[in-house]
């Protein structure tokens, strides 16, 4: 399987980051709907911190254990809601694995300072 068909679409790995711990609040270059990055070419030029993630870094990555990624670093098999599994992308979501309906968008957020300070950030479940 090649390293980019990996991905299983969950969206997980786009939440931003609080106190080390990913948040309820998504990078504005996700979409919410697809839970893919709207702008994947050039979200490195986008968003500094974006990681891509390798097959060397993938170990050092603070990823959740249901992450494809992860699993087959891990020497786990994929999910059974993951698309080479299911055949259907759309898996992820009705499985609830995904972060479709359960995030918003950092690009709603006037002020993202504010946001923070007031408490208004959870951790992702």
């Amino acid at each position: 399987m090649d390293w980019e068909a990996i991905c299983d679409g969950c969206g997980k790995c786009c939440l931003l980051k609080y106190k080390d711990a990913a948040t309820t609040v998504a990078c504005r270059w996700l979409d919410l709907d697809t839970c893919q990055c709207s702008d994947y070419a050039n979200r490195k030029t986008n968003y500094s911190a974006c990681e891509q993630l390798t097959r060397a870094n993938i170990a050092t990555e603070p990823l959740p254990a249901s992450c494809a990624y992860r699993r087959v670093a891990e020497g786990r098999p994929l999910a059974w809601w993951h698309h080479a599994i299911s055949g259907s992308r759309d898996t992820v979501h009705k499985a609830g694995a995904s972060v479709k309906g359960k995030v918003v968008s950092e690009a709603s957020i006037k002020d993202m300072q504010k946001f923070w300070n007031a408490g208004f950030v959870q951790a992702f479940k």
